[in-house]
């Protein structure tokens, strides 16, 4: 797969750069510089959504992982292993029951808006409720539903206007996923419009070595993401690594 794939689904992960460098700037997140309310705002309406912003991609764990993607049966298939991410354990990586969003389709011809416009409402907007909405907007446009680099298309402003139906955005986001990566699989390189963070956070999960379960599993309030997050991994394991270690599967 060609490096130009990679750099563009990094590059378009501007709005993570910007968080951390407003965090150096402000010694705090965005999030806790407008106090704890307003981050419980954000997390009961989006759920874990902004943990996504913590995830880098890993490009040779991605290439090998995308090599053993199986586009006639739309899932991975390791050996005689199969696995598939799917609507519940998105759901619970997400912790999102509560997210609203309307299902969001490509528009060919679809207007994009750019990513500086909604940083500045971000940062000037008088009601912190639009702020927050606005983020969060930010976040979808280019990290879940990565369309156009730097800006975000217009077609995802939709989803707030049903914030109140409760609509899961989940499995619009992996329809995108299996269609992005049917295409890269046939063509050997390409584009991805799908949230590969949480993909490789998923990938991730089936393989994640836990010495004690934690009583906190059984919270409410426990965020599998977080934690997944918050775990130190290898960024030095070659593509050809990973492959060696997913034939041996």
């Amino acid at each position: 797969m060609e490096k130009g794939f990679l750099d563009k689904v990094e590059d378009n992960a501007a709005v993570r750069i910007w968080s951390e460098r407003m965090q150096q700037e402000k010694s705090d997140s965005l999030a806790e510089g407008y106090g704890d309310e307003i981050r419980q705002l954000f997390y009961s309406n989006y759920g874990d959504l902004p943990y996504l912003l913590d995830i880098k991609i890993d490009k040779h764990l991605f290439r090998a992982l995308t090599q053993y993607w199986n586009p006639a049966y739309s899932c991975f298939t390791f050996g005689k292993v199969d696995l598939v991410p799917t609507v519940e354990e998105y759901t619970t990586l997400l912790w999102c029951p509560k997210w609203v969003a309307a299902r969001i389709k490509q528009k060919g011809d679809s207007k994009c808006i750019p990513w500086k416009n909604l940083r500045d409402l971000i940062l000037a907007h008088p009601d912190v409720k639009k702020r927050v909405d606005v983020f969060a907007l930010s976040i979808y446009g280019l990290v879940v539903f990565p369309k156009a680099l730097g800006y975000v298309d217009e077609a995802i402003s939709n989803l707030f206007d049903r914030l109140d139906k409760g609509v899961t955005p989940i499995p619009t986001i992996l329809a995108e996923t299996f269609r992005s990566l049917n295409a890269c699989r046939r063509a050997g390189e390409g584009r991805s419009i799908g949230c590969m963070q949480l993909l490789l956070v998923w990938f991730h999960s089936h393989f994640w070595k836990v010495e004690k379960v934690s009583y906190r599993v059984f919270s409410e309030n426990y965020s599998p993401l977080k934690e997944l997050v918050a775990t130190p991994r290898r960024d030095d394991i070659t593509e050809e690594k990973w492959m060696a270690i997913f034939q041996n599967l």
